[in-house]
C-alpha cells in the first residue's frame, strides 16, 4: 500500500515518539504497573501534548484531527506499550461530538480535550461476550431525568475514570448515557490486567445519568469501531518494537561462538515476522481510512482489519518469545511485556474468532458470498 504522510502528521509522530522515548521509559512503566497500572500524571502529560483532544472539534477545545492522525499517535504509544487508555479519549471525544446535545458537549468536550476529565466506554457485559446487541442494563426516565441500573465488565481504568459512556435499554431500544463515577449508586472494583494496565467491574443502581443519544446502537457501534481501529494501530507499534528488540537480541546472542542471527532457519522466521507486521500495517491503514465510511462499510472494514491484526499479533508475539528462549517470558526482560500487550490487544473489542464471524455474517448479509 502506497501511503504518504503529510509533514504535519510526521511532526505529530515525532513529538509523540520523543515523549515515549524520554518520558515513558521501561522503568517508569514498571513503576506505574507496580502502583496499579494507571498514572494520572502520565495521562496529563499526554494531554499536554494536545493528544486527548485529537478527535474533538477546535470549537470545543480540541485539535479537530482525524483517524489518520489518531493512527499515527497510537502506533507511537504502542512502541512504548503505554498503559494509560489514550484510545478512550478518542472514543469519548468522537462519540460526544457526533451524538451529544450542545449542553453536554459544552460541559464535557473541553474537559476531555484538556485531560481534566477521563471518560471511558463501559459497554461489555459478562453474558454478552462481544455482542453489541445484547445489552441488559436498563434505563428509566422520570421526566427529563434518567437513571441507569446494571453491570459492566472490563472497563478501562474504570475505577480511575471521571465518567462513563454507558449503553442501556430505554423503551425497548438501546440508548447511550453518560454517568459520572461520583453519581449515587455507582460502585467500582478495580484490578490489574495481564498487560499491566487497569480495568474495573462497574455496578449501577438507579444511578443518575445524562442521555447522550437515543440512537444508542449506532453510537455504540461507532465507539467500538474507533476502539478497533485504535487497537489495530497500537498493535502495529507494539509489533514493530517487538521485532526490533528480537533482531537486536539475535545480533548479540551467540551459540557455537557465532551470533544466532547468522542461522538461516532463524533468519527465515524473522522474515516471516516482518511479513506479518507489514500485513498488519496495511490493514491498520485500511481501518483508519474506512473509519469515517458509512456504517455498514465501516463495520465490515473494522472486522476484516481486526481479524488480520489478531493473526499477526499472535504470530509475531509467539515467534519473538520462541526466538528469545526462556528469557522471553521473564518479567525482567522487556519482550515479555510486549507479548502480554499483544495478547491483551488481540482480545480487545472482539477477538479474532469473533471478527471472523462478523466478516462472514456481514458478507452474507450484503452480498450472499457465504451461504
Amino acid at each position: 500500500m502506497d501511503f504518504d504522510f503529510t509533514d504535519d502528521q510526521e511532526q505529530l509522530r515525532d513529538a509523540v515518539r520523543k515523549w515515549v522515548d524520554k518520558g515513558y521509559d521501561f522503568e517508569r512503566r514498571r513503576g506505574i504497573v507496580n502502583a496499579g497500572g494507571f498514572s494520572r500524571e502520565a495521562y496529563g502529560e499526554i494531554a499536554e501534548l494536545g493528544l486527548t483532544g485529537l478527535y474533538i472539534p477546535e470549537a470545543d477545545g480540541g485539535l479537530g484531527m482525524g483517524p489518520v492522525e489518531g493512527m499515527v499517535v497510537l502506533e507511537e504509544l504502542g512502541r512504548g506499550i503505554v498503559l494509560e487508555p489514550f484510545s478512550q479519549s478518542l472514543i469519548a471525544g468522537a462519540v460526544l461530538a457526533h451524538y451529544a446535545g450542545a449542553d453536554l458537549k459544552a460541559a464535557w468536550l473541553p474537559r476531555i480535550a484538556s485531560g481534566e476529565a477521563l471518560v471511558v466506554l463501559a459497554y461489555q457485559e459478562r453474558q454478552a461476550r462481544y455482542r453489541l446487541d445484547a445489552t441488559q442494563a436498563t434505563a428509566t426516565a422520570a421526566g427529563t431525568a434518567f437513571t441507569v441500573t446494571g453491570k459492566k465488565s472490563v472497563v478501562a481504568a474504570g475505577d480511575q475514570a471521571d465518567a462513563y459512556l454507558v449503553p442501556a435499554q430505554l423503551d425497548g431500544q438501546t440508548a447511550l448515557f453518560l454517568v459520572e463515577r461520583s453519581a449515587a449508586g455507582v460502585s467500582t472494583q478495580g484490578y490489574a490486567t495481564q498487560d499491566g494496565g487497569r480495568a474495573a467491574e462497574l455496578s449501577f443502581a438507579n444511578s443518575p445519568a445524562t442521555l447522550v443519544s437515543r440512537q444508542g446502537q449506532a453510537a455504540l457501534e461507532h465507539a467500538v469501531d474507533i476502539g478497533i481501529a485504535s487497537a489495530c494501530a497500537e498493535a502495529v507499534g507494539v509489533m514493530d518494537k517487538t521485532l526490533a528488540v528480537t533482531v537486536d537480541y539475535m545480533n548479540t546472542r551467540k551459540q557455537f561462538n557465532v551470533v544466532i542471527s547468522s542461522f538461516q532457519a532463524l533468519r527465515h522466521r524473522v522474515a516471516d515476522m516482518k511479513m506479518q507486521l507489514e500485513l498488519a500495517r496495511s490493514m491498520s491503514y485500511y481501518a483508519a481510512l474506512r473509519l469515517n465510511a458509512p456504517a455498514d462499510e465501516r463495520r465490515l472494514a473494522m472486522a476484516r482489519a481486526k481479524y488480520q491484526l489478531g493473526q499477526s499479533m499472535r504470530f509475531v508475539g509467539q515467534q519473538a518469545v520462541q526466538l528469545h528462549g526462556g528469557i522471553g517470558v521473564t518479567d525482567e526482560y522487556i519482550v515479555s511485556h510486549y507479548f502480554k500487550k499483544l495478547t491483551q490487544l488481540e482480545i480487545s473489542f472482539g477477538d479474532s474468532l469473533h471478527q471472523l464471524g462478523e466478516v462472514s455474517q456481514r458478507m452474507h448479509d450484503t452480498a450472499g458470498v457465504f451461504a
